[in-house]
Parts: C-alpha cells; sequence; structure tokens
C-alpha cells in the first residue's frame, strides 16, 4: 500500500486503533477522515490533530452509510482509501440473552461488525476503481480465526468479514486496489476491559507492529498472538478456543 499522499476515511476513527493509525497515516503525509456515533470524541480527536476531517455517524443506520459516501465523494473526490474499523464487541451468555426481548441489542453488533463494512466497501469499491492506487482495509480481529466463546456474535462477525475480505481481493484484484485485512490480537482500548483475562498488547506499539506490515506490502496483517493464529490448524484451533473458554468463562457466568 501507498502510504503517503492519501485521502482516507477511517470508520470508528475517534479513539483506540482507528485513532492511532489515523495518528501514524497524518505522520506520513496523508489527509484523514475520522467517522463515528460521539461527538465529543472526534472533537478531542481534532484537538489532538487539528488537520483531521471529522463526521459523526451511526454505522448501524444504513441511510447513514450511504449519507457518509455521499459526503466523502462530493467533498473530498480525492480519497482512495477505507479503513472499516469501527465495532462493538459484546460478551453474554447464551442462555441468559432473552433474545425475545433483546434482539436489538444483539443485531447491532452484527450490523456495526459485519453489515456496515461490506456495505461500504460495496458502496466506495466502484468509486476506487477509478483511482490510479486505493486500498480497502478491514479490521477483522484474531478471534476470526480461533473463536472466544463468551463473545460469540463478535468471533463470528469478524471470522465472516475475514471471509468477504478475501472473496473482496480476488474479485478487485485486477484493479489499482489493494484489500488488506489487520487481525488485531486483544489491544489495549475501550473496546477490552479487565474481564479479558489474557494477554493485552499496549496500543501503540501494536499499531506500529501493523505499519511495519503495511510497509512490508502485506495483505494479512496480524500481530503478536494473532499474527500466530492467521495459519493455525484446525486442531490448534480447537485447543486454542478451549483455553480461551476456560480461562474466561467465568466472565459471563
Amino acid at each position: 500500500m501507498k502510504l503517503s499522499g492519501n485521502t482516507i476515511l477511517i470508520t470508528g476513527g475517534g479513539s483506540g486503533i482507528g485513532l492511532a493509525f489515523a495518528e501514524r497515516f497524518i505522520k506520513r503525509g496523508n489527509q484523514i477522515i475520522i467517522c463515528g456515533r460521539r461527538e465529543n470524541v472526534l472533537q478531542q480527536a481534532k484537538e489532538k490533530f487539528p488537520g483531521i476531517i471529522t463526521r459523526r455517524c451511526d454505522l448501524t443506520i444504513e441511510s447513514e452509510r450511504i449519507a457518509l459516501f455521499d459526503w466523502v465523494t462530493a467533498n473530498y473526490p480525492e480519497t482512495n482509501g477505507l479503513v472499516n474499523n469501527a465495532g462493538i464487541l459484546q460478551r453474554f451468555n447464551v442462555l441468559k440473552a432473552d433474545a425475545k426481548h433483546n434482539w436489538s441489542y444483539f443485531s447491532k453488533e452484527i450490523t456495526a461488525n459485519l453489515e456496515a463494512p461490506i456495505h461500504l466497501s460495496l458502496l466506495f469499491a466502484p468509486f476506487f476503481a477509478e483511482k490510479g492506487a486505493a486500498a480497502i482495509i478491514n479490521v477483522t480481529s484474531g478471534l476470526a480465526f480461533t473463536p472466544l466463546a463468551i463473545t460469540p456474535i463478535y468471533s463470528a462477525t469478524k471470522a465472516a468479514l475475514h471471509s468477504f475480505t478475501m472473496s473482496l481481493r480476488y474479485q478487485l484484484s485486477a484493479t489499482a486496489i489493494e484489500v488488506i485485512e489487520i487481525a488485531p490480537p486483544a489491544v489495549a482500548t475501550d473496546l477490552n476491559g479487565a474481564w479479558l483475562h489474557t494477554r493485552i498488547e499496549p496500543l501503540d506499539a501494536f499499531a506500529d507492529g501493523i505499519f511495519k506490515g503495511l510497509e512490508e506490502g502485506k495483505t494479512e496483517i496480524g500481530y503478536s498472538t494473532s499474527a500466530d493464529r492467521l495459519r493455525m490448524s484446525r486442531d490448534e484451533i480447537d485447543e486454542y478456543a478451549e483455553k480461551m473458554y476456560n480461562a474466561m468463562k467465568a466472565a459471563i457466568e
């Protein structure tokens, strides 16, 4: 991926991994647009990086995704990069879920983690195909490869996004659009918390490691434990998933 001279939209870019990526892209001479649900978070990001462009947007709403695409392409037609980073992680016990009354709570995770990045990819791909160089970066997870049973929807949506990203890469291989997957391990952000009894990677070290992978031209990039999981055998996956569940199942009991 060309790492300078781009205009890049980062979803969920106001904090955590999204903001860490924004910072590194800005330092490499890129114009960055970030979107998110919380206006105060977006403004805090702008205070830290005055050149950043912000847009409040709830990506779980179809019309707002379309409005975002129309706004970006009309006002920043030079945009040639999309980072699908925004996501929701919910842990729960399926026996206590009460899906009859709480389905909207669970469906929002599916929409944010899977429907939104697929929709945005389909919106931007034809627009990017007219560019000389472009990139779609989908942020999945190490849990796309070794599911964490106490976060079943998150793990499933990230696995599905991994599969979609592979298909997207093949379909766009004849264009100038690079399709890149970033699979984080557990990283020290607001998405995770004290309940996650596993190794937590420092945010800056993680982001630096991912950008090293981008500089090397990799199309699938993990870091630390997630790098190993990208190529695990099925037996190794089963063993790892069982180990993680046993270590963290108390969080949903």
